[in-house]
């Protein structure tokens, strides 16, 4: 099989090719692990392999099959509590009834159930009848962080694939495929501090690409207010209306605090929040009447406040545009 994705984990990758190349893969596993080992990697390699139409190795990662797999749009693949809540006896026993439904497109059909150790007994024993009565072609990949919480009546359903941390070497080599904008020693350290658990370092280095991205989207703002282009603007806030009312939420609370750094500036204070990157449009912002920068603050805690009682993107974005434009 390829597994080069999933790092380290030498023995067990082993297993599965041989598995793989012999019987074939198993109808029902359950991977075990902590959150960043793995789990979610080796799920979407399986049930890959599982709907694979090419080479005989699988998965090929260019076949049909393998695209929308590893894309997660195949309609036979299936994510049962991905949304991180508690699955539920009705999503047991639908996943039950769905699984009579022959696969759509490849000759298996396979369910990744996401928090196993979450499900409560009577989900259990749902999701039990169906791992004792499914149909053949039916596969099932359990994700638990805890498998002593999973019946022991399923564990014996299931083939056990343990994932283990890797070594430091292996999740600094692993960041450095994946993040190669970022500086060797951001990776180092992201490596070291992950005590194995190649997830979370990235989770932390995809945070601070989401943070460096939050700093470029603040300064802009600040270079459009010190600006006189209304169409530079406006491009601008369309551009912000496909983000999500989070994603905007940050942004108002980043861009505040750097006019506060601003008014600080012109005060003769420390500036206590821009970064580097953030500093030169801060410095140029700070040019601009303090009243304006009152004002603009002012426009940015009411739109804060607007999206705490769910005002819309486009209402959001439509107050910034206005309050860039004013004055």
């Amino acid at each position: 099989m390829r597994l080069d994705s999933l790092a380290g984990n030498t023995a067990l990758k082993e297993q599965l090719s041989a598995q793989e190349k012999g019987r074939g893969l198993n109808h029902a596993y359950l991977i075990s692990g902590p959150v960043g080992s793995g789990k979610r990697t080796l799920a979407r390699l399986l049930s890959a392999a599982m709907v694979c139409t090419g080479s005989p190795e699988k998965p090929c990662g260019s076949c049909p099959g393998c695209k929308k797999a590893f894309g997660g749009i195949h309609p036979d693949v299936i994510q049962v509590g991905e949304d991180g809540k508690d699955i539920s006896v009705g999503q047991a026993r639908e996943a039950r009834s769905d699984a009579y439904i022959r696969p759509n497109e490849g000759e298996r059909k396979v369910y990744i159930f996401h928090n196993a150790q979450n499900m409560n007994p009577s989900a259990q024993n749902a999701l039990l009848k169906l791992l004792e009565e499914g149909p053949a072609y039916a596969a099932f990949l359990l994700l638990t962080e805890n498998p002593g919480s999973v019946l022991s009546t399923i564990r014996s359903r299931c083939e056990t694939l343990a994932l283990t941390p890797v070594s430091p070497a292996e999740a600094e080599y692993e960041l450095a495929r994946r993040f190669p904008q970022h500086p060797r020693e951001q990776r180092h350290a992201a490596a070291r501090r992950c005590g194995g658990l190649l997830g979370q370092a990235v989770a932390e280095l995809e945070g601070q690409e989401a943070g460096d991205q939050l700093q470029e989207e603040a300064a802009r703002f600040l270079e459009l207010l010190a600006g006189k282009s209304k169409l530079d603007a406006a491009v601008w806030c369309v551009f912000l209306e496909k983000r999500t009312r989070d994603d905007l939420v940050r942004l108002l609370e980043r861009s505040l605090a750097l006019l506060r750094d601003a008014l600080a500036l012109q005060r003769g204070a420390s500036i206590m929040t821009a970064s580097p990157q953030e500093l030169p449009a801060v410095q140029q912002v700070a040019a601009l009447p303090a009243k304006r920068l009152l004002s603009m603050a002012g426009i940015l805690e009411k739109l804060r406040n607007d999206a705490a009682f769910n005002a819309n993107v486009g209402q959001l974005c439509g107050g910034l545009m206005a309050g860039i434009n004013a004055g």
